[in-house]
C-alpha cells in the first residue's frame, strides 16, 4: 500500500531517525533571506521523476490560475528527509516547503518559531481546513503548522480471489471468523481445481522497518478484534494497543492460521514489492491491505486475460469480530503539510496573501490542474472520473508525467481518493468502474466503525529520544510469538519490559498531552 504513513507508538514515534548533517541537491530555486517578492512563491517538495520545466505547459498553467509566478526546489524522494533537515538548518527555507509535520526537526524548527502557527489562522480559508479530525491529527500537540494534503480516511480493505471463492462454495465474509474459514478452505479445499495441493488462504509479506501501528494485516486485524488503532484513552490512562486482552486474542487468531498452514510459508520473508504475486500467480487467496490493490491486481489479470479478467478480484471492507461487534482501521487522513516558513514570509499582511493564495490553489479547479492536468489535452472528463487522451503525442505525455511524478506532491486536496477535490482517474473498463463505485460505499460504512489513533496529534518526546531502541521490542516478540519461538508468558514479558526501559513514560506523556487537547 501506499503507503502509505509509517506511525508507530506515540503517532510520532516515527521520529527517531537521526537529523542528517550532510546536503543533497534539488533542482529549482529554494528560498532566500531577503524580504518576499510578493508575485513570487518558493516552494520546496518531493519528486518521483524528472524535474518540470518551468516553461513547460502545465507549470504556465498554474501560474496563470493563480496570477502569481512560482519556483520549486523539485527534490528526489529518496533523499527528500536528508534535503529537508540540511534545509531546516540554513538561512535558504522556501516560503513553503512539504514536510513531515511529526518529524523531529520540524517539530523543533516549528516550535522555535521558524514556521507559522497557523491555529488560529486556517480557517479563515475554508479549502485548507478540511476534515476538523484529520486537521487536529496533523498537528503538533494541538497546534497547526501547517497545510494538510488529503488522503483517504480509512483504506483498509481484503481481496480475495473471486472465481476460488465461488469454487469452494461460500460467501464474502462479514466477520473474522468467516475470513478463517474461507482461508481453510482456500488450503485444503482445492480452489483452483488441479488435483494438487499447492494452495493457502492468506498472504501475509515481511512488514519493512519496526513500526507498530500500520497498514499491516496484523495491525488491521489487532482492530478488528477490538484493540486500540496504536494508542486509545481507557480508564483515563493511555493504553498502547499491545497491552490489551482484544490484542492478545488477535494474536491467538493469526497464529492459529499460521500453525494449520492456513498462511504463505515465507510470511516474514515474503518482500511487499512480490506481494500480488502469489494472488495472481493462483498460491494464496486473500490479502490484507488497502483498497487501491484492487486496481494493481485489476491490472495484473487484465494481462493475462483481458477477458475475464474482473471475475478473478473480490474487495470487501473491515470485518466484525466473532461476537459481532465491527471495529474498523482509519488512517490519519493525510501525508505531509505544506508548512509556511517566516524567513520571507515575515508579517501577518504577506501570511494573509500567501494563505488567500494557497486556498485558490485547493480550490476544485486548482487540485485538478495539480493532480489531473488540464481538461482536454491530457484527459476529459467522463461518468465523473478523469480519462486519459493523446497520451501518444510526447508533449501531452510530459504533461502528464509532470502531473504524476511531481506537480501531485503541492496538492492539498488533490487526492483522488474520497474526500479530493480532483478527479479520480480510472481506467474506462467496467471492472474498474464497479471497484470504484464499491469502494466509495465500503468507506462510507466503515467510517462509522473507525477507531481513530488519539495519539496521533501529540508527540511524545521520550518517544522520539528513545523510539529507536523501544519500537523493536514488542514487534520483534510478536513475530517471534506468531513463529512458535516464543510463548505469550514471554511475549508479555517483553511488553513488561518496554514499558520498564521508556515505555511507561511514554504512556504517561501521551496521556498528558491528549488531555490538554481537549482544554
Amino acid at each position: 500500500m501506499s503507503a502509505s504513513r509509517s506511525r508507530f507508538l506515540a503517532g510520532a514515534l516515527a521520529l527517531t531517525t537521526a537529523l542528517v548533517a550532510s546536503a543533497c541537491s534539488g533542482t529549482g530555486a529554494g528560498g532566500d533571506s531577503s524580504q518576499a517578492d510578493d508575485n513570487t512563491i518558493t516552494f520546496m517538495t518531493q519528486l518521483f521523476g524528472t524535474a518540470p520545466d518551468p516553461q513547460g505547459e502545465l507549470h504556465q498553467a498554474i501560474e496563470k490560475f493563480l496570477g502569481k509566478k512560482i519556483k520549486v526546489t523539485w527534490v528526489p524522494n529518496a533523499e527528500y528527509q536528508e534535503k529537508v533537515n540540511v534545509t531546516l538548518a540554513s538561512d535558504n527555507i522556501p516560503d513553503v516547503m512539504v514536510v513531515d509535520p511529526k518529524s523531529p526537526a520540524f517539530g523543533k524548527a516549528a516550535e522555535a518559531g521558524a514556521f507559522w502557527d497557523l491555529t488560529d489562522k486556517i480557517k479563515k480559508y475554508p479549502n485548507l481546513v478540511g476534515d476538523e479530525q484529520v486537521l487536529l491529527n496533523s498537528s503538533i500537540n494541538g497546534r497547526i503548522y501547517g497545510i494538510y494534503r488529503i488522503r483517504p480516511q480509512l483504506r483498509s480493505a481484503i481481496q480475495i480471489r473471486k472465481d476460488w471463492l465461488k469454487k469452494v462454495g461460500l460467501e464474502p465474509p462479514k466477520t473474522t471468523d468467516d475470513l478463517y474459514k474461507i482461508a481453510k478452505a482456500f488450503t485444503e479445499d482445492d480452489p483452483d481445481g488441479n488435483g494438487k495441493d499447492d494452495t493457502y488462504g492468506l498472504i501475509i509479506p515481511k512488514w519493512p522497518g519496526t513500526v507498530f501501528a500500520a497498514s499491516s494485516p496484523f495491525n488491521a486485524i489487532d482492530v478488528w478484534f477490538g484493540a486500540p488503532n496504536n494508542w486509545d484513552i481507557r480508564d483515563g490512562k493511555a493504553v498502547p494497543e499491545f497491552d490489551t486482552p482484544e490484542f492478545f486474542e488477535a494474536q491467538r487468531y493469526i497464529k492459529k492460521m499460521i500453525d494449520e498452514g492456513l498462511v504463505n510459508p515465507d510470511w516474514n520473508t515474503l518482500d511487499t514489492a512480490k506481494w500480488n504475486d502469489p494472488f495472481v500467480q493462483g498460491k494464496g487467496g486473500i490479502i490484507i491491505d488497502v483498497d487501491v490493490r484492487t486496481t494493481q491486481l485489476l491490472d495484473l489479470f487484465r494481462e493475462q486475460d483481458p477477458k475475464n479478467y474482473g471475475d478473478k478480484v473480490l474487495t470487501v471492507g473491515n470485518l466484525a469480530r466473532p461476537d459481532g461487534k465491527k471495529f474498523s482501521l482509519p488512517f490519519t487522513g493525510y501525508k505531509d503539510v505544506l508548512a509556511i516558513s517566516k524567513q520571507r514570509i515575515r508579517t501577518e499582511e504577506q501570511l494573509d496573501d500567501l494563505l488567500t493564495t494557497l486556498n485558490k490553489l485547493a480550490s476544485k479547479e486548482g487540485q485538478v490542474l495539480l493532480a489531473n492536468g488540464i481538461e482536454g489535452r491530457n484527459f476529459k472528463v467522463e461518468d465523473g472520473v478523469a480519462v486519459l487522451i493523446n497520451q501518444d503525442d510526447p508533449k501531452v505525455k510530459q504533461l502528464q508525467d509532470d502531473v504524476d511524478k511531481a506537480f501531485i506532491q503541492l496538492g492539498t486536496r488533490a487526492s483522488t481518493g474520497t474526500g479530493g477535490a480532483a478527479y479520480e482517474r480510472v481506467p474506462p473498463e467496467e471492472p474498474y468502474r464497479k471497484d470504484l463505485e464499491e469502494r466509495k460505499k465500503r468507506v462510507e460504512e466503515d467510517l462509522k466503525t473507525a477507531v481513530w489513533d488519539v495519539s496521533a496529534p501529540v508527540v511524545s518526546p521520550t518517544a522520539v529520544a528513545k523510539g529507536a531502541t523501544l519500537n523493536p521490542i514488542v514487534t520483534d516478540a510478536r513475530i517471534k510469538y506468531l513463529a512458535g519461538q516464543i510463548t505469550e508468558e514471554q511475549l508479555k514479558a517483553e511488553i513488561k519490559r518496554w514499558y520498564d526501559s521508556g515505555g511507561r513514560q511514554i504512556a504517561q506523556e501521551i496521556q498528558d498531552l491528549v488531555s490538554k487537547l481537549g482544554q
